[in-house]
């Protein structure tokens, strides 16, 4: 018995541990679940970065700041850190970079949407 309680707190802990690396929160919207940071911004994509990497310059940064990982961040599947163009490491996934957007001020806020054709939300 002793050992199946153990077994249950360690396999309790190492899924917490793997729900705690996932740096995002899922909102479900009118327009469907979409990702957001841990305080509720939305996150978006940009359609000219590559995969593992962000073309958003530093002048494109003033507008779309990027979602920038914590020190000590460690990447898990589909989950990857890329540098923005400060150096700094940004959260991506599935390779594509997220960003938030300026003109978002409140958690929910979904401004950025289609801006330019370009941008969109992350899902």
């Amino acid at each position: 018995m002793k050992t199946i309680l153990i077994a249950m707190g360690i396999l309790a802990v190492s899924g917490l541990s793997a729900f705690a690396a996932e740096p995002v929160k899922m909102m479900d919207t009118k327009m469907g679940k979409v990702m957001t940071t841990p305080k509720g911004m939305t996150l978006y994509t940009f359609d000219k970065d590559t995969a593992g990497k962000s073309n958003c310059d530093a002048k494109c940064m003033q507008n779309w700041p990027p979602f920038h990982a914590d020190t000590g961040a460690k990447a898990e599947g589909e989950w990857s850190l890329v540098k923005d163009a400060d150096g700094k490491d940004m959260w991506a996934y599935e390779g594509k970079p997220l960003y938030m957007f300026v003109k978002d001020k409140k958690a929910g806020d979904m401004t950025g949407e289609g801006v330019g054709g370009v941008w969109h939300l992350a899902k």
